[in-house]
């Protein structure tokens, strides 16, 4: 999962502070409770746009199978508010990860079993069984699964979070990190928006490619 995280070059939030900004600026989801999923316990509503795909479809097929919600207990979390036992190499601080309430009904657990398996033998999720408290901690491969989806649906989804192919340049941003949390490059983004100076200014709006 960690090695996933960096390949995709994906930023560790350190405080609450970072997420709600990363929030804000459209680098993350809310992930909004429907008829077919819940939250429980969730301090930050928020992943990684492909994680939220993710919860969706997985919430509605276990709905089909189940005929209950099913319930997600974490979600993007920053270092500063990591539990006692959590590895300093968790991927929850980049909102790619959420953890799932582990079913109490036989078939509905097996269900679940099955279908995570069969996501990580496609390479596009890593899922762990974990014990105390029961739940499910899985790993969303942005790239592998926006493509995955794909092939399946035969639409593309986000994976960066830009909205409408138009990003606000805000204080403390700097045309890398703008670039490298919408998978592209500097010189890329320059091209983009016909200039040659990297300098920005706050409110700027700038053309990202396309996050689908």
């Amino acid at each position: 999962m960690y090695r996933q995280a960096n390949a995709h070059k994906l930023h560790f939030y350190q405080t609450p502070t970072g997420v709600q900004r990363a929030a804000a600026r459209g680098r993350f989801v809310t992930l909004e409770p429907n008829e077919h999923f819940a939250l429980f316990s969730v301090s930050y509503p928020y992943a990684r746009p492909a994680v939220g795909t993710f919860v969706e479809r997985l919430a509605t097929q276990y709905f089909d199978a189940c005929n209950e919600k099913l319930i997600v207990t974490s979600a993007v979390r920053p270092e500063s508010d990591q539990p006692r036992n959590s590895t300093d190499r968790s991927v929850h601080p980049t909102g790619m990860a959420v953890d799932l309430r582990k079913p109490t009904k036989r078939r509905c657990l097996t269900w679940l079993r099955k279908t995570l398996l069969s996501l990580e033998r496609a390479g596009v999720v890593e899922a762990t069984e974990e014990f105390h408290p029961p739940h499910f901690h899985v790993a969303v491969f942005p790239g592998p699964y926006a493509s995955y989806v794909k092939r399946l649906t035969g639409r593309p989804i986000h994976v960066a979070g830009s909205r409408g192919g138009t990003y606000v340049v805000r204080r403390g941003d700097t045309l890398w990190e703008i670039a490298r949390e919408h998978g592209t490059t500097v010189p890329r983004l320059l091209e983009l928006n016909d200039r040659n100076d990297e300098t920005i200014r706050v409110g700027e709006k700038l053309k990202v490619p396309s996050a689908r």
